[in-house]
């Protein structure tokens, strides 16, 4: 009898797999989980056509949606923000975060220790969750961090205005 598993259906264990985007003016840290398998593919952050990341940036920004990763680098640099994800490698099915398992926290200090970061923005729970317990010493020096609503397709329950109000009054407050 042939299977009928789904391509992807077997944890694989991952490594990132492309460097954190930042440079020495950077002041936000934007951090996802890890890496969507588009994202992985392209080698790129929110790489994933219904990821609504870009489009929210570009409404708060007031700028076109930069198309190319040349473009969304300048956009962000522009902007002083990075990008990086919580996680370093770890065992994943697919993009399914529910999934995850074995992993091995990103050294958020080096990003720090090269950057004018102040601020630390979550995008989504699962994120929140697993910089909570894998930076336990910047949670607990007090290092702001907020956990914003996921931009992923999955998460269907927050409409794009309600992403670009939430977002914006967090990238936008002094």
């Amino acid at each position: 009898m042939a299977s009928k598993e789904k391509p992807n259906s077997k944890y694989q264990h991952l490594e990132h797999g492309f460097p954190a985007c930042y440079d020495e003016g950077s002041e936000i840290l934007i951090l996802g989980s890890f890496p969507s398998v588009k994202s992985r593919a392209v080698s790129f952050y929110y790489g994933h056509p219904q990821n609504r990341f870009w489009g929210v940036l570009s409404a708060i920004y007031k700028v076109n949606i930069p198309s190319g990763i040349d473009k969304k680098r300048l956009f962000l640099h522009d902007a002083h923000i990075a990008l990086y994800d919580v996680i370093e490698s770890c065992d994943i099915i697919g993009s399914s975060d529910a999934s995850i398992k074995n992993v091995v926290a990103t050294d958020i200090f080096s990003i720090l220790s090269r950057t004018k970061i102040r601020k630390i923005f979550l995008n989504g729970k699962t994120a929140g969750k697993l910089f909570i317990k894998f930076q336990k010493e910047l949670v607990e020096k007090g290092f702001p961090y907020l956990v914003l609503p996921s931009t992923s397709p999955a998460n269907a329950a927050t409409k794009m205005d309600d992403l670009i109000k939430i977002w914006g009054e967090a990238l936008t407050k002094n």
